[in-house]
């Protein structure tokens, strides 16, 4: 081959190359515009849905926030929030509790107690209880758990320890996964180091490695409970969706997505009733945006 048909070849391969690369920054960049799109389409449809009720309707935003009283129905309809919010919050907090010490703990065990088979055992757990469809959690709930609790602890069996226990196991493989890396991204000099000056295994784990992951730790929780947080299907199966606050932990409650979900598909649309729906699910939207900027600056805190 001559130099002259070298030097042609070299140049049609550049070309090529060079148009691959521009076709494959032309997709990146209109996947980046239609995800931004979405984002503001989603935002700025339910923002104006959410606030049609305060502007056209006449609901008052301090009783929507403040009162504990719901009846759309009534003569006087009453639009009182607070405990589908309460009971979001509660639920969600409620299997953290349960679920962040599981997670980690599982963690730690698979990345430092038995890391040569802990994953081996762990792993696939971890991902077949995420690929389980949330109906099937909460039909589990409703056969087993809820007659359970009712013949154990008394009750309706429908209640917050029903939707708790349901979250956290659903919940449980977000915070594991996220945790299992944090602790697997570790540098290996911080064990070392540990180990070099006497530490022992376990104060290794508890003083060393467990607060040089902790904001990674802290937003797999924060992750978890945004999931827990909008979940509606299995929460609903097994939560008792009552319209009152709960005085008890084994007292039923409601949560928004579950409000939002049994009374959307019996409104008219353009109602107030529809419309103050519409107000939750701008709440639902607002604390997404919480959680998502907590993950954020907990992201940005990460030291490794």
């Amino acid at each position: 081959m001559t130099l002259a048909a070298s030097q042609r070849l070299l140049k049609k391969s550049n070309k090529s190359a060079l148009q691959k690369e521009k076709r494959g920054k032309y997709l990146v960049l209109a996947s980046a515009l239609l995800i931004i799109t979405a984002t503001i389409a989603i935002t700025i449809f339910l923002g104006s849905k959410g606030l049609q009720a305060f502007i056209s309707n006449g609901v008052s935003i301090y009783e929507f926030l403040t009162s504990t009283k719901w009846n759309p129905t009534a003569e006087n309809p009453l639009y009182g929030a607070v405990p589908f919010i309460l009971g979001s919050f509660a639920v969600t907090i409620l299997s953290a509790l349960i679920a962040a010490p599981l997670g980690i703990g599982g963690a730690i065990f698979m990345t430092e107690i038995a890391p040569s088979w802990g994953k081996k055992i762990l792993q696939p757990v971890i991902e077949l209880l995420v690929g389980i469809p949330s109906v099937v959690y909460g039909f589990i709930g409703l056969s087993v758990l809820v007659p359970f609790l009712r013949e154990t602890v008394g009750g309706q069996g429908f209640s917050l320890l029903a939707g708790m226990i349901v979250l956290s196991i659903m919940i449980l493989p977000t915070v594991t996964s996220i945790a299992t890396d944090a602790m697997s991204s570790l540098p290996k000099g911080l064990r070392e180091s540990s180990y070099a000056i006497g530490a022992t295994r376990w104060q290794t784990i508890w003083r060393v490695l467990v607060p040089a992951a902790m904001p990674t730790l802290l937003t797999a929780i924060v992750l978890g409970m945004a999931r827990a947080f909008g979940e509606a299907l299995a929460v609903q199966m097994v939560i008792g969706n009552v319209r009152s606050l709960p005085s008890a932990i084994t007292d039923p409650s409601a949560t928004l997505t579950t409000i939002i979900t049994l009374n959307m598909g019996h409104t008219t649309f353009g109602s107030v009733e529809n419309n103050v729906l519409w107000s939750l699910a701008l709440i639902l939207l607002v604390m997404s945006f919480i959680f998502i900027l907590l993950i954020r600056y907990l992201s940005s805190r990460r030291q490794f």
